[in-house]
């Protein structure tokens, strides 16, 4: 055996000895430490009229709530909702960008856990993703924040995922629905996903759970663990990006993520209750409208 092979055996028992237990500790650690960041960094420095929690907190509770449920269920679509309503209430796109992670943060956090403790997760295919995902997340919200503007490649994505979309439709539509573990390639759609997730406010989702679906795996532990790992992603862009912005529109954020923090558990309970093909139908429908609509936008 090679110094190569070596190294990766050693490597996979390391991690076949951590626990979806250490896990859930960790995703509440990380969670603690940003609370205690923002509270002690940037909310003494917040303008007074930021702090009023008007009419637009409580539509903004529902806008989380409704994002995130479906976020839960069907493993996509948070970020894209939740950015293109920001860009329309007129935050700019950096801004929205942060405002969504900061969010999502706190929404992917619950719902990972609870992913967890109804049994939607793959620790193997965990691990895949993560890894590539925090680098190329990283980098991703290094550019947003310092270099480029996310809006000119949204066009091309929406184009891509809506042929990615019609196929997963299709699929739902097939006799026998063969359910069969195929992760090949996840590492890479993890560092794809997740840099375009950092430039474009949306796309961890429906680029890696579309794909990893479309291979034939099981829906719910698809779902389960994709969102579960988009919670270490979507740490680390935020935290790249609050660095370059700050944090603006507490209003926004703080109503996002109570309504999303509350939303999460029924999305996890949702797709382990729910049909297989229903789930084909439903991730299938969801992202050729979302893809419909951004490219309407961007061109309109």
């Amino acid at each position: 055996m090679n110094q190569f092979a070596k190294a990766q055996a050693y490597s996979i028992r390391q991690i076949n000895r951590i626990t979806t237990k250490q896990i859930s500790l960790g995703i509440v650690l990380l969670k603690l430490i940003l609370v205690g960041i923002v509270v002690v960094r940037y909310l003494p420095y917040a303008s007074t009229s930021d702090l009023v929690f008007d009419e637009t907190f409580f539509w903004f509770i529902l806008a989380g709530f409704l994002a995130q449920l479906v976020d839960g269920a069907l493993g996509m679509a948070y970020g894209a909702t939740s950015s293109t309503l920001l860009l329309s209430y007129g935050l700019p796109p950096k801004l929205a960008s942060a405002a969504v992670h900061t969010a999502e943060v706190f929404t992917t956090g619950v719902s990972g856990l609870s992913h967890i403790r109804f049994g939607n997760f793959d620790k193997r295919l965990f691990f895949k993703l993560i890894i590539p995902g925090v680098i190329f997340a990283s980098l991703g919200a290094f550019l947003l924040g310092s270099v480029i503007d996310g809006d000119l490649i949204r066009p091309y994505v929406s184009a891509y995922l809506l042929i990615l979309g019609v196929l997963i439709l299709l699929k739902a539509f097939k006799k026998q629905q063969e359910t069969k573990e195929n992760t090949k390639g996840a590492p890479a759609l993890a560092a794809f996903g997740a840099f375009l997730d950092a430039i474009g406010g949306g796309g961890w989702g429906p680029i890696v759970t579309s794909n990893l679906i479309r291979k034939g795996n099981s829906p719910s532990t698809i779902i389960g663990t994709v969102n579960t790992a988009e919670f270490f992603v979507t740490y680390v862009t935020a935290g790249v990006l609050i660095y370059f912005t700050g944090i603006n529109s507490w209003q926004i954020i703080l109503g996002l993520i109570l309504g999303g923090v509350l939303a999460a558990p029924l999305g996890a309970l949702i797709v382990k209750k729910v049909s297989k093909k229903t789930l084909f139908i439903a991730v299938g429908s969801l992202i050729i409208i979302t893809s419909l609509f951004s490219i309407y936008t961007a061109l309109y």
